[in-house]
């Protein structure tokens, strides 16, 4: 069984059904998919808001390891995400050795604002934790406590790892960056609409929205119900 945890935002909850839907239509293996939804964790997650933070899950995704029981892998993506190829190759990519495998992005983007007006915010490793392939038994430094009080570039920064080394690197495919490359649509494997996704307002027609719309479509034509983007 592959597990995989989405990263949930009300806002964006079309986000994850279309999301979802892409991966489950392409997986050649079981798949167990599920949201990280603050309003799931109840009092586990005990973080205030922070002016920083443009989505619900900024930090509850770091509850990934936990709710996996500190055991076996997961992967962990955004749901900004759009999934076009078949995520059992990603998982094929696992290596013991590491406790994080993750596109090592050198993301440095220049605008002062992204989605809904949010802050763009420059950190090293930016993106890096936007999609993750976990070794869950080796990540058990990020308790429920440890995760509500560290600070964001502390995670998001892998600072909870007693080593560099033991972050391992994917292939860009896995977590191609929407807009920062000019690579053929067919080349990835994993698309971030890490700026602002087909269905938030202002970029329903950005670079390669027309798969995201195709993947709504189909997800609308799977259930026979009007699923609103």
């Amino acid at each position: 069984m592959i597990r995989i945890f989405i990263g949930y935002d009300r806002r964006e909850a079309v986000g994850f059904q279309v999301l979802a839907h892409s991966i489950i239509s392409r997986a050649s293996e079981p798949v167990s998919i599920t949201p990280i939804a603050l309003q799931n964790l109840g009092t586990l997650y005990q973080r205030k808001t922070d002016p920083l933070q443009s989505t619900e899950f900024s930090f509850s995704r770091f509850f990934a390891p936990y709710l996996a029981g500190y055991a076996g892998s997961a992967i962990f993506m955004d749901c900004d995400c759009l999934c076009l190829d078949d995520i059992a190759k990603l998982w094929a990519e696992r290596d013991s050795q590491y406790a994080v495998q993750c596109v090592q992005h050198d993301h440095r983007p220049a605008n002062a604002t992204k989605f809904w007006g949010a802050k763009q915010t420059q950190y090293e490793k930016k993106n890096w934790s936007s999609v993750m392939l976990m070794n869950a038994e080796r990540c058990r430094a990020l308790t429920p406590e440890y995760v509500n009080t560290a600070s964001g570039l502390d995670l998001h920064r892998f600072r909870w790892l007693a080593d560099e080394s033991e972050i391992g690197t994917l292939p860009t495919r896995w977590n191609h960056l929407v807009g920062y490359s000019d690579d053929a649509l067919e080349d990835q494997s994993i698309l971030h609409f890490t700026e602002g996704a087909p269905y938030m307002a202002g970029f329903e027609n950005g670079k390669w929205a027309d798969a995201w719309h195709r993947e709504a479509a189909s997800l609308r034509d799977a259930s026979g119900n009007a699923c609103s983007e």
